[in-house]
């Protein structure tokens, strides 16, 4: 499954070339310029498992650094700053991965 087959290819340009400047990244703006915030949970989950390269049911902070680069390949890596705070906004219980939950 591609991203394309879940967000609109226009709105994932536009989202990932608002944040293509270092240390630009925001999360939440970025969610909800790639349409995320307007998608049903099922779809959510859907982009979740094609972030999470490894299929671990996580998206551990390796795989966070990239998360740019899993919208399209244009994606720039994120910082180690920028990583660690998307980490820590999505983290709920402290053990340093994201569930699908």
């Amino acid at each position: 499954m591609a991203m394309t087959d879940v967000l609109s290819a226009e709105d994932i340009k536009k989202a990932v070339g608002a944040f293509s400047a270092a240390e630009s990244f925001n999360y939440k703006k970025f969610f909800e310029m790639v349409g995320l915030k307007k998608k049903s949970p099922e779809d959510v989950k859907k982009v979740f498992h094609i972030l999470d390269k490894d299929q671990s049911g996580f998206i551990e902070e390796e795989e966070l650094k990239f998360v740019l680069k899993g919208f399209t390949p244009e994606g720039r890596d994120l910082s180690d700053k920028e990583t660690k705070a998307l980490l820590a906004a999505g983290d709920k219980d402290g053990d340093g991965k994201i569930g699908a939950d």
